[in-house]
């Protein structure tokens, strides 16, 4: 005899950070809430978010720090649950916290604290939360009905939560994006985003990889400039400043690197040449670049010699690379080293106040799902927060 399918209010879909709140928020207003993973925890990505410490939102959240085919998308759900409206449930919980740098906030211990939060969040709302449960099919007609390996359930309302696929050994899909399609939803081509690009040797101008070699640098491409480090891995390029500017660069475009950002390096040359003219060119660029760095680019770019025999125009040259060095990669390291996913479920399909679908009364998606993402530190956990908190509140307010 077939079991008869448990019923829910709000069945949600992907218990990662955006899936949690949701379903603490419309679970402490009220509703019924059951919340499923395919995986066998929840908040996996919160877990080893921030080197383990979980960057859990930044301080200057604003709408220009997102990308999205609607900028403007993000802005309702950004100004109705804040970074400070997240500070103050950390707070509350007596998490411990610091500032490390560009308003990155961070756990002073264990990413663990941040998902022991939101379960406890959870539980007071009487969330039904499940894990280890794979949906093996989905229908909607007076409501939606889903049926998994350990049972059937049905609810008015379904939250795709399942975020991109971004990591996929951490169990990442497409599940939200498939199902998006299914009900009519657009999706945009989901890209790889936040991640290292690869570019060999002589892409670089360089002789070999300088992997492991680190430094401040100005990285620019599409019109999008940002001053952090920059790596150097035996595959390319790596660090803050490229893994921000990966969201903005596409395939066959060069980004421009200012790898001296506090120095004029031309008047630094020059004067240099007059006040050190028997020191070599790798010692001299060593005052401002690494070491392994600027024997590199001696070597590379100059003549082996001292600097008083070096032509001024060769050094002004130099110095010009130097404000801009344009390196073109070949690709980026793909979904397996991305951070998170660029594109998603099309915003023109959603109500940017309360992440319901326009057309499929009942359908929500948030967080990584949609088609919004945000710069490195702390700014696609906030997204997550705050899209998760509007479906929440609308779902509470709108089902009877």
């Amino acid at each position: 005899m077939t079991q008869a399918p448990e019923a829910f209010d709000v069945i949600v879909l992907g218990a990662g950070a955006a899936g949690l709140m949701c379903a603490l928020t419309a679970g402490q207003r009220g509703r019924r809430v059951l919340l499923l993973d395919h995986a066998n925890r929840v908040g996996a990505k919160i877990l080893i978010s921030g080197g383990g410490r979980c960057n859990f939102t930044n301080l200057y959240c604003a709408p220009n720090r997102f990308l999205s085919g609607n900028p403007d998308f993000c802005r309702s759900a950004l100004h109705r649950y804040t970074q400070d409206d997240f500070i103050a449930l950390v707070e509350r919980h007596r998490i411990p916290y610091h500032e490390k740098t560009l308003g990155q906030l961070f756990c002073d211990g264990s990413a663990r604290a941040v998902v022991a939060m939101l379960l406890a969040e959870c539980a007071q709302g009487g969330v039904d939360v499940r894990v280890g449960h794979t949906v093996t099919d989905l229908s909607h007609a007076d409501g939606f009905r889903l049926t998994t390996g350990s049972g059937a359930f049905t609810a008015a309302a379904l939250v795709l939560a399942t975020g991109g696929l971004s990591i996929p050994k951490m169990g990442a899909t497409g599940f939200s994006h498939d199902v998006a399609r299914r009900f009519g939803l657009r999706v945009v081509e989901p890209l790889p985003a936040l991640v290292p690009l690869k570019a060999t040797p002589d892409m670089l101008g360089l002789r070999a990889l300088l992997a492991g070699v680190s430094l401040e640098a100005i990285v620019s491409c599409a019109g999008q400039s940002f001053r952090e480090s920059i790596l150097f891995t035996h595959r390319g390029l790596s660090g803050p400043a490229i893994l921000q500017i990966s969201s903005y660069w596409r395939p066959g475009e060069a980004i421009a690197l200012d790898l001296a950002p506090a120095h004029d390096t031309s008047a630094f040359l020059l004067e240099r040449k007059q006040s050190r003219p028997r020191a070599e060119p790798k010692t001299v660029l060593a005052e401002i670049l690494p070491g392994r760095l600027a024997q590199a680019l001696a070597e590379a770019c100059l003549p082996l010699t001292a600097m008083a025999n070096i032509p001024d125009r060769t050094l002004t040259s130099l110095a010009a690379r130097l404000k801009r060095w344009e390196v073109r990669p070949t690709e980026s390291e793909g979904w397996p080293k991305a951070e998170v996913t660029l594109g998603g479920i099309d915003t023109r399909d959603l109500s940017s106040k309360t992440m319901a679908a326009r057309n499929v009364p009942g359908l929500y998606a948030i967080g990584e799902a949609v088609d919004v993402t945000g710069w490195l530190g702390g700014y696609n956990f906030q997204w997550a927060w705050s899209s998760g908190w509007c479906a929440g509140q609308a779902i509470a307010s709108h089902l009877r």
